[in-house]
């Protein structure tokens, strides 16, 4: 036998014991649970429940993780598309279409495209971790600062696609975003700034509390003020399965997504928040003429986001493997577990553990199928608690905003953070601010500063480290053309009316 088909048949005969399957199975359960509740993250999920996994064996307790980090990465589109509150970072970009269809009564249709486009965004990054594993994370190893901080600038660039109908305060919501991500410490020189002598201050703002607050708290204000009782869209539950055409409309859009979502993940520290403004904003950029537009309840938006984030699961494992370098917070306590059974992540760990490794790759493909299973069965219930009495559910909603912010760090503040952006929010979307691009300067302006000040601090304050670097000059390069496309997009639109 092949050596390769020797290292798929040890892994498969590790992965299909009986134990190892029930724990995929209830890794799913828990990370599905968890990832539906605003603010309940994979990687608080996982975090808490790895000490669980010290007494098994470890091919049993990475069936566990795994299973967890998949479900809760996927089911944090399920709250995103009911009630306009991502349960996770990830999902974020799952919002701008998927709540709008939910809006029409599409809110099980949404459910079941994005489940599909999750089962298909994770089943192509673990094609591509088994196959291009080694090969990639030799890219992915080329990238250093000045390429990181390329990479954060493109994302940021993404602010003018998802501005709506103006640019301008999609900007300055963006640059708000920017703003509040530099309070706390300096993460270069670890001096307090912003903190204004309050001492909880220098913890810095939680993101996630930030868009639990943005996306929640503020969806409800809000509400109340148009009525709570007014109602909603009735739910149509006969279409919760994506129907042949569905699939054919979005195979090409969820397969690229895919793809470039596993290649993101791929680059230690993007994460699937990153890779899922990226495949959406790319998407939008793909299907410029798609109708309904991205934004307004197309399937073509949800379905994009959801197989970009899902895909970096398996992208981020890449460099875990085979370098020992996490890809994200979560694959960062993956390594722990490891380490904790003796276990080292490295280009030694092809050779030393083939079983295990190919045991991951088959028990995360696994994983995917147990999601779509569940998904695609339980979607039709999810869509009915948006049925749910508004005067009842809203309060109840609050009320776990408010839990989640405060389980993320344990800190009082970040319930306060919560709120605070609540309203903030809430006065925003009444001038009609758009609200992702705060979200996005939250996230990728801390990675952009620490990367450029590292690249300065290396080179001795000399921009040359960045110019002499073709990837970071063609990712700028990219950037530009991000930046400007939608302004020109907007005059020629201007220019027709």
């Amino acid at each position: 036998m092949p050596p390769l088909l020797d290292f798929f048949a040890q892994g498969a005969a590790l992965v299909f014991e009986p134990l190892a399957l029930v724990l995929i199975v209830i890794g799913v359960v828990i990370g599905l649970t968890m990832g539906s509740l605003p603010g309940m993250t994979a990687t608080m999920t996982v975090a808490v429940l790895v000490s669980f996994t010290f007494g098994m064996e470890p091919v049993e307790g990475m069936m566990l993780l795994l299973g967890i980090y998949g479900g809760a990465l996927y089911a944090g589109s399920i709250p995103a598309i009911l009630i306009r509150t991502p349960g996770t970072p990830s999902a974020a970009a799952t919002v701008f279409d998927g709540f709008p269809l939910a809006q029409q009564g599409k809110a099980g249709r949404a459910i079941g495209i994005a489940t599909v486009a999750s089962f298909v965004g994770g089943v192509i990054s673990v094609a591509v971790l088994a196959i291009l594993a080694p090969q990639i994370a030799n890219v992915a190893l080329a990238f250093r600062s000045p390429e990181n901080f390329a990479i954060a600038v493109f994302g940021l660039t993404i602010i003018a696609s998802i501005s709506g109908d103006s640019i301008i305060k999609g900007l300055i919501s963006g640059l708000l975003g920017m703003f509040l991500a530099t309070v706390g410490l300096d993460p270069n020189l670890g001096f307090p700034r912003f903190s204004f002598g309050i001492d909880v201050l220098t913890a810095g703002i939680e993101f996630i509390a930030v868009m639990i607050g943005l996306f929640g708290i503020a969806e409800g204000l809000t509400r109340y003020r148009a009525g709570i009782d007014t109602g909603h869209a009735e739910q149509d539950l006969s279409a919760v399965r994506p129907t042949r055409g569905d699939l054919k409309n979005i195979g090409n859009v969820t397969f690229g997504s895919g793809v470039v979502g596993a290649f993101i993940g791929a680059i230690p520290g993007a994460g699937g928040d990153i890779a899922s403004f990226v495949t959406y904003n790319e998407a939008k950029r793909w299907c410029s003429n798609a109708v309904p537009e991205f934004g307004e309840g197309n399937v073509l938006g949800v379905a994009a986001a959801e197989s970009g984030n899902n895909a970096s699961t398996g992208g981020a494992l890449i460099p875990t493997l085979t370098l020992g370098i996490p890809g994200d917070s979560v694959t960062a306590i993956l390594i722990g577990a490891l380490l904790v059974h003796g276990i080292r992540p490295g280009p030694g760990l092809f050779e030393s553990e083939p079983g295990l490794v190919y045991a991951i790759f088959i028990g995360f493909f696994l994983v995917y199928v147990v999601i779509l299973v569940l998904g695609l069965l339980g979607a039709r219930y999810w869509a009915r608690l948006i049925d749910f009495p508004s005067m009842y559910l809203w309060p109840v909603i609050f009320i776990l905003c408010i839990i989640g912010s405060i389980a993320l760090r344990g800190n009082l503040l970040d319930a306060w953070v919560m709120l605070g952006a609540g309203v903030l929010g809430y006065f925003m979307r009444m001038d009609d601010y758009p609200l992702a691009p705060m979200v996005l300067g939250l996230i990728l302006g801390p990675i952009a500063e620490s990367n450029l000040r590292r690249s300065l601090q290396v080179s001795g304050g000399s921009l040359d480290i960045i110019y002499t670097s073709p990837i970071a000059m063609t990712i700028l390069l990219f950037s530009v053309v991000s930046l400007f496309l939608p302004f020109v997009r907007q005059g020629i639109r201007q220019y027709q009316s």
